[in-house]
């Protein structure tokens, strides 16, 4: 199994997936915080990925949250290889195609839910490119520039561009490239 299967599950498919921990988190929050066991972790077995939860007094809350940050994972940290034949049909895909305003820039807020499969998109794209951002650019059909805003658009998506950056032997990305 790998991302696509993985974050198109239900709730109840991906938990049934996963180990869920409840415990007391510690930290500040008044006078309950501490009374009842509402922190929840969230281990998904077959990927090894963990998550947390803890902001909430509830723990359903909390377990929503970590579910979603789950979700959020497996784009930002698994990768869907592209073969070096594949790139030049990956802007005609759907995620892309949906996404981009009429001016063909990626343009899509990270609350949208295009936003964290486009993430994992990008990202793809940059792990074939061996980090290249130019390749990565032209492969998406857009240009550099809004390939870095739309990489800096989440400090999470930044860090993984830097990380797979030096990976590959390049200089990390700054701010405003």
């Amino acid at each position: 199994m790998s991302r696509s299967i993985w974050s198109v599950l239900t709730d109840s498919q991906l938990l049934a997936q996963c180990e869920v921990d409840t415990y007391r988190a510690s930290g500040p929050g008044g006078q309950k915080r501490n009374k009842t066991s509402s922190a929840v972790r969230i281990r998904h077995l077959p990927s090894g990925m963990i998550v947390i939860a803890e902001e909430s007094r509830s723990q359903h809350e909390n377990k929503a949250k970590a579910l979603k940050r789950l979700r959020q994972a497996f784009f930002l940290k698994l990768r869907e290889p592209i073969r070096a034949e594949e790139l030049s049909a990956v802007s005609q895909r759907e995620a892309l195609a949906s996404a981009r305003s009429s001016s063909g820039k990626l343009d899509v807020g990270r609350k949208d839910v295009r936003y964290w499969p486009l993430v994992g998109l990008v990202l793809d794209v940059l792990e074939a490119t061996e980090a290249r951002v130019s390749d990565t650019a032209h492969t998406l059909a857009i240009s550099t520039g809004n390939l870095i805003g739309f990489l800096e658009s989440d400090p999470k998506v930044w860090e993984q561009a830097n990380q797979m950056r030096s990976r590959f032997g390049h200089k990390p990305l700054k701010p405003g490239d």
